[in-house]
C-alpha cells in the first residue's frame, strides 16, 4: 500500500487532528518531535498505531523480517550491583549462583563446532573479581574454537566495570576487547535513562551519561552495538520518549546502533513483584511508537524469549522487523524472571513459519544484518 493510500485510510478512521498531523510527517519520512511521541502513546489507538508503524517499517525494511542462528554464553550471575528489578543476580556462594571458568567456556564453544551458527551473544553480571583481562581471554577462547563466529559481547555496564577494574581508559579497554575478537556489543544495561527513575531502580549501575559515552566510544572505534529500553516498571510515557530521543540524538552522531530492543519488565522473583506487568496491548503500542519515533535506527527487535513467541509474532504487525535468533536454550535472564519461554529455543523452521504466517518474508541474517538466506 502506498503512503498516500495509508494516509487516506487513516483519515477515514481517525478524527484526531494531532494524530493525523503526526501520521503525515511519519509517512513523509519527517522526524516527529518529543511531544508528538508522547501524543502517540497517550492518544494513539491500536489500529492507528499498527497501520502507521507498518508503513514506516515497510519503507525502511520492505516486508523482510530477520533472524539469525545464535547461542548465548552467560559467564556468571554473581553481581556486585543490586538492581531492584533483577531476578538474575546472585551473591557469591548463594544458591543458584554460577561462575564459569575459561575451560567451561571452551567446552561450551566446542559443542557448537560444525553447527550452522553465526553469532554468540555474551552477557552476564558484573562480577566483583573479574576484570577486562579475564574477559579478553574469554573472547580469545571462544574465537580459538569458533574462529568465524561473530562475538556480540558485554553490556556497557559490564564494560564499564571491567575496564575500571583493569585500570585502563575507556578507549584502551574497548580497543583491548576489539583486538581480542569482540565484534559488536549488545544494548543491555540501558534500562531507562531518566536519572531520577534510574536512581530508584538501579542506583549502583553505570549512569545514563556513562552508558551513552561507552556506546559512543565503541561506535567511533568501529564496534557497532544495539540499544535497549526497559519498560513497564515505574517509568512514564515521557520517560520512554526521553530515552528514545537520547538514543536518536546519539545515532545522529555515530550511526552505530543496529537495532532497538524494548525489554518488558517481568516481575517474578524481584523487589518489584507487586507491580503488574504491562498488557499485550501495551507491549504492541510500545513497539509501534518506537518504530515511528526512531527514524534513524534501522531495525526494531522483538526479543521472543522475553515476551513469548505468540506476542512476538503479533509484534510483526506493529513495526517489528527482527525476531532475534534460535537461542538454543542458552539464556536464563528472562526465564528466571518468569517469562513464558522457560527453555528458550527455536528452530529455523519454527522462526520461518512464524514470519510467513504473519505475511512477511523470512530472512536469515548475520549480526550486522547482511542477508545470509531468504525464505521466499
Amino acid at each position: 500500500m502506498q503512503n498516500s493510500d495509508v494516509f487516506s485510510l487513516l483519515k477515514t478512521t481517525v478524527s484526531n487532528s494531532r494524530l493525523l498531523d503526526i501520521a503525515g510527517k511519519a509517512l513523509n519520512g519527517e522526524r516527529i518531535t518529543f511531544d508528538e511521541g508522547v501524543t502517540l502513546y497517550q492518544e494513539g489507538e491500536i489500529p492507528f498505531l499498527s497501520m502507521l508503524s507498518n508503513a514506516v517499517r515497510q519503507r525502511i525494511n520492505d516486508e523482510y523480517v530477520y533472524f539469525n542462528r545464535n547461542f548465548h554464553i552467560e559467564p556468571t550471575n554473581i553481581c556486585e550491583s543490586h538492581c531492584s528489578f533483577c531476578s538474575y543476580r546472585r551473591d557469591n556462594g548463594e544458591e543458584g549462583s554460577w561462575e564459569h571458568s575459561l575451560n567451561d567456556i571452551r567446552r561450551k564453544s566446542e559443542s557448537y563446532v560444525g553447527k550452522d551458527i553465526t553469532e554468540v551473544h555474551i552477557v552476564g553480571a558484573v562480577h566483583p573479581n573479574r576484570d577486562l583481562f579475564y574477559y579478553a581471554d574469554l573472547v580469545q577462547t571462544v574465537k580459538s574454537v569458533l574462529p568465524d563466529i561473530h562475538i556480540k559481547g558485554f553490556t556497557a555496564v559490564e564494560v564499564d566495570a571491567m575496564i575500571k577494574k583493569a585500570g585502563l581508559s575507556l578507549e584502551e579497554g574497548l580497543q583491548t576487547l576489539k583486538k581480542a575478537g569482540l565484534d559488536s556489543m549488545p544494548g543491555g544495561g540501558a534500562e531507562i535513562f531518566d536519572e531520577k527513575t534510574r536512581a530508584r531502580i538501579c542506583p549502583d549501575k553505570t549512569d545514563t551519561a556513562g552508558w551513552l559515552k561507552i556506546h559512543e566510544t565503541a561506535h567511533k572505534l568501529g564496534i557497532p552495538s544495539n540499544a535497549t529500553m526497559l519498560y513497564g516498571l515505574i517509568e512514564t510515557y515521557e520517560h520512554r520518549v526521553d530515552h528514545m530521543n537520547r538514543l536518536r540524538e546519539l545515532q545522529d552522531q555515530t550511526h552505530g546502533f543496529n537495532t532497538f530492543i524494548p525489554l518488558k519488565f517481568r516481575h517474578s522473583n524481584n523487589a518489584f513483584s507487586h507491580i503488574a506487568e504491562s498488557t499485550t496491548l501495551e507491549d504492541l503500542k510500545n513497539y509501534a511508537v518506537a518504530r515511528i519515533f526512531l527514524d534513524n535506527i534501522p531495525h526494531l527487535k522483538a526479543y521472543w524469549p522475553m515476551i513469548g513467541k505468540s506476542v512476538a509474532q503479533l509484534s510483526l504487525a506493529f513495526g517489528v522487523d527482527d525476531l532475534d535468533g534460535t537461542i538454543d536454550d542458552s539464556t536464563k535472564i528472562y526465564s528466571m524472571a518468569g517469562a513464558e519461554e522457560q527453555n528458550p529455543s527455536a528452530s529455523t523452521d519454527e522462526l520461518v513459519k512464524m514470519i510467513k504466517t504473519a505475511g512477511k518474508v523470512p530472512v536469515e541474517r548475520d549480526t550486522l544484518y547482511n542477508i545470509v538466506r531468504r525464505f521466499d
